[in-house]
């Protein structure tokens, strides 16, 4: 049986929710990265980093090239990358709706439509 398209969707976004894996995937935006570097830029356990890149290289999201003791990683794609600046434009959005109503309650004093504070 095959997997409804929109499940698949589904565990792919569960496969990107992880914040390690997101800032490997933003550092590798700019290229190819030796593991070593992309540890000196995450703040996380060597081991803790290669289960995340063990689990973007299963999905394809990844690819890795050896050269002796060196391991570099890269996008398998540029769709990641265009993703990773969509979500960036759909949180600036969403962050400046926020930012509105925050100085819309910064404001000042509640107008005539909204009702008083209870007494206690």
């Amino acid at each position: 049986m095959q997997v409804p398209l929109y499940q698949a969707k589904a565990e792919f976004f569960r496969m990107l929710g992880h914040p390690v894996r997101i800032r490997v995937l933003e550092l590798l935006q700019s290229g190819p990265m030796p593991v070593r570097e992309l540890l000196a830029q995450i703040d996380v356990e060597a081991s803790n980093l290669s289960q995340q890149l063990a689990v973007l290289r299963r999905s394809g999201i990844v690819v890795s090239t050896r050269e002796g003791s060196t391991v570099t990683y890269a996008l398998a794609g540029g769709d990641v990358a265009d993703l990773l600046r969509a979500a960036r434009r759909i949180l600036t959005e969403m962050l400046a709706g926020r930012n509105e109503l925050l100085a819309e309650l910064r404001q000042g004093p509640p107008s005539h439509s909204e009702p008083a504070p209870a007494r206690t």
